[in-house]
């Protein structure tokens, strides 16, 4: 039992991947600290904790190894893994989770910071919830609100209006139907809600037996949208949940942002997961 009183395991054997592709250092170097930090909460509270983190280079890494040495003297072994090229999102993380030998695994992005008591609140809970299989965080935005990237079946309405629409217009024509999209009706800063449709794969918690049974992300998405695929299956095996206790903040953007070439790609890959799971317009 940790300082506010949540039951905690004996042991927490975690793995973490994070992907990156010529990333920002800067923030990356921010994320792998917040990781440590976090680590070195939950083995304060669960002293017999170990943590591992695979670092899966599709290019363009230059060196890190201040921070990887710093997560060494965290108590996290590092295990860099490179020279496999720019495979895509999913694949990358599925090199680190065919490797991971954990209880959880945490699906990480290369722009989250972790608070320092975000992973003991999410063990807390999966002690707490042997049916829950997959946990979302809280997950705010660089100014403290919070970002709603829980979400219900998507249509291409939302996708289009969400992704692309000017803001003034998005928010005058569309904002009850993104509000119900992005559960604002039920996600709030301190409510627990079990079985949300689809949760983003900014921070996937998953018990590694759960992640290793669904196959890891579907190699065929290249790009945006293995979330999506992936959380809907994971409810075929396991509960969903979105725990509020575990917060982080998240500094990443939308494709429309990216240029044309992520605009392309954020296509493709909506195309495939509606072909996989059914269309819906409106």
């Amino acid at each position: 039992m940790n300082a506010k009183g949540a039951l905690l395991p004996r042991s927490v054997d975690l793995s973490a991947s994070i992907v990156v592709f010529h990333p920002d250092e800067t923030q990356l170097r921010q994320t792998l600290t917040s990781y440590g930090a976090a680590c070195e909460r939950l083995r304060a509270s669960v002293p017999e904790s170990t943590f591992v983190l695979f670092l899966v280079d599709n290019g363009g890494l230059r060196d890190v190894h201040d921070a990887i040495d710093r997560l060494g003297e965290q108590g996290v072994v590092c295990q860099l893994l490179t020279g496999h090229g720019n495979v895509g999102y999913g694949r990358g993380h599925n090199l680190a989770i065919e490797r991971a030998q954990t209880d959880f695994h945490l699906i990480l992005n290369p722009d989250i910071d972790l608070e320092d008591e975000a992973l003991v609140a999410a063990c807390a809970f999966f002690h707490g919830h042997a049916e829950a299989g997959l946990l979302a965080p809280w997950i705010g935005d660089d100014t403290g609100d919070q970002q709603y990237l829980c979400r219900r079946y998507p249509t291409l309405i939302d996708l289009i209006a969400r992704g692309f629409l000017p803001a003034l217009l998005r928010d005058s024509m569309f904002a009850t139907h993104l509000a119900r999209y992005e559960m604002r009706d039920v996600i709030d800063g301190s409510s627990i809600v079990w079985d949300p449709p689809i949760i983003s794969g900014c921070f996937m918690l998953f018990r590694t037996s759960v992640l290793k049974r669904l196959g890891g992300f579907d190699p065929r998405y290249f790009l945006y949208f293995e979330d999506y695929d992936l959380s809907l299956r994971s409810h075929a095996l396991a509960r969903v949940a979105y725990v509020p206790a575990s917060r982080v903040v998240h500094h990443g953007g939308g494709a429309a942002r990216k240029g044309f070439v992520h605009i392309r790609m954020f296509a493709v890959s909506a195309f495939r997961f509606f072909n996989r799971f059914g269309w819906r317009w409106w």
